[in-house]
């Protein structure tokens, strides 16, 4: 018996078919199927007696909330999933279709990979999808849902896509665990090497993960939700609803909070949505509504690592303003960081290269763009989180705020070395008037680094103020592709 496997050899179980997926995501009697008739042409290795109808893939043309949306979704069932010559012909005119009518595409991938029997056509029609996928970059939103394996080659699709939405029991990765233990001996199972976990805590490349399957497909909903119908389009409105309280952050600086009790505070009530919640959880990451207006919230997390930037933290805040500066999202940056992590480590890791993306992405959007400096922003990361210099169109700072080279005992401690040396008990002395003289809001008020002292009870109304007019004057249109980090 002829096997349609590729050579990561992984075997999925069915947990939600491809019909029944594509029913939880568009909305009901909306989906128009195209090719449901089409077939494979190999005739080699005994495939000339499997010619199921569809090839494995269903394709078509939908409504997601009222709105055109191009789908398509591999059946397992069917072939194993495998991509040939028909089956990705028919991914292609999908991508086309989006092209076309400026919409979104949403593919659900389970599949085994690449057909063996249809040899270099197979990997021909991957080359296929992935041109496409570059080419609808920025242009379209494009959303990955992984259900099931997605291995070999198929894994780049994902990769080039905006976002990618994981079951848990889910597997994505190049090379399967046979291979791996064939050429390096190393004994590791599917999950280890490429599961939920790996990808949405240690590659970063799920953006989120559900616990069950027929979860992820309303939560693919929910996040196109945010999102125009192209670069092109103005973005959705919502119903603009009133926020939680915003919590009081602690004057001490080396005292933590979590950063996205403040995110909820400022934006609608149950609009913020994150985004790699357990990759680089030093900076978050999210869509949300301001006065349903849907908006890019980056923010660093002071409960962990004190909320200080490094390689990953970076990569991962650059993508996500550029993907929303592609699609027109206005970014509220939300500021509380003492630089950026020093060590052997994250210089070897490519800090300076890494970091200077984060930089790029601000300087080059064109989005709205407001700064709330929460607490501390000392060093190159004040500068790099949206400062004034970089393009902001307001920075605000709280009472809380302080804003220097470095924090207060570094600089004492330098600048006052012999000071201190001939008098120890004057550190708190130099240490207080540092912070008056040198880290206070209302020096970088006076000198409009900052715009102006807001209390937290304020900062909703100042940032509506701000992005709602600049909103209405802004164009539509295509700026930049959203190219992987």
């Amino acid at each position: 018996m002829t096997t349609t496997t590729n050579t990561t050899d992984v075997v999925t179980p069915v947990k939600l078919g491809a019909r029944d997926a594509l029913g939880a995501l568009v909305d009901p009697g909306s989906l128009l199927e195209f090719g449901a008739e089409a077939t494979h042409q190999c005739t080699a290795f005994g495939m000339q007696a499997k010619r199921p109808a569809g090839d494995a893939v269903i394709t078509g043309t939908a409504e997601i909330d009222a709105r055109p949306a191009a789908v398509f979704a591999q059946d397992v069932s069917v072939l194993g999933g495998t991509l040939g010559a028909t089956h990705a012909q028919k991914i292609a005119q999908v991508l086309d279709q989006a092209q076309r009518a400026r919409c979104p595409v949403v593919g659900v991938l389970d599949s085994g990979g690449a057909r063996i029997q249809e040899g270099v056509s197979a990997l021909d029609g991957y080359a296929s999808i992935f041109r496409r996928n570059v080419a609808l970059s920025g242009r379209v939103p494009q959303i990955s849902v992984i259900l099931g394996a997605c291995a070999g080659g198929a894994a780049y699709s994902p990769a080039l896509t905006d976002l990618i939405v994981m079951d848990r029991r889910a597997y994505m990765f190049l090379t399967g665990p046979k291979v791996v233990r064939s050429v390096t001996s190393e004994e590791v199972t599917a999950e280890e090497l490429g599961g939920a976990h790996v990808h949405s805590a240690m590659s970063g490349l799920a953006h989120l993960v559900t616990e069950r399957p027929e979860d992820a497909l309303p939560l693919v909903r929910r996040v196109l939700s945010y999102l125009p119908s192209s670069c092109w389009d103005e973005l959705p409105l919502h119903l603009a609803r009133d926020p939680e309280l915003v919590p009081e952050v602690p004057a001490e600086q080396r005292k933590t909070y979590d950063v996205r009790q403040v995110v909820r505070g400022l934006v609608d009530a149950d609009s913020f949505l994150e985004l790699q919640p357990h990759y680089a959880p030093n900076i978050v990451i999210g869509f949300a509504c301001l006065d349903g207006m849907p908006v890019g919230v980056v923010a660093n997390q002071p409960n962990t690592l004190a909320g200080t930037l490094n390689t990953q933290a970076a990569e991962k805040g650059a993508r996500f303003v550029r993907m929303c500066d592609a699609f027109g999202l206005p970014l509220v940056t939300l500021v509380d960081t003492p630089g950026f992590m020093p060590g052997r480590s994250q210089e070897t890791d490519g800090v300076i290269r890494r970091g200077a993306k984060l930089l790029y992405a601000f300087s080059e959007a064109t989005v709205p763009r407001v700064t709330v400096i929460l607490r501390k922003a000392y060093g190159g990361a004040y500068i790099v989180m949206n400062s004034k210099q970089l393009g902001a169109d307001r920075v605000f700072a709280w009472p809380t705020a302080e804003i220097g080279v470095m924090g207060a005992e570094g600089a004492v401690e330098i600048v006052f070395r012999r000071e201190l040396a001939a008098d120890p008990g004057r550190r708190q002395e130099l240490l207080d008037n540092y912070r008056a003289e040198a880290l206070s809001p209302a020096l970088a008020t006076s000198r409009q680094a900052v715009d102006a002292m807001i209390t937290p009870a304020e900062t909703r109304d100042a940032i509506i103020k701000v992005i709602r007019p600049l909103m209405r004057a802004r164009q539509p249109r295509h700026s930049h592709d959203n190219m992987p980090q």
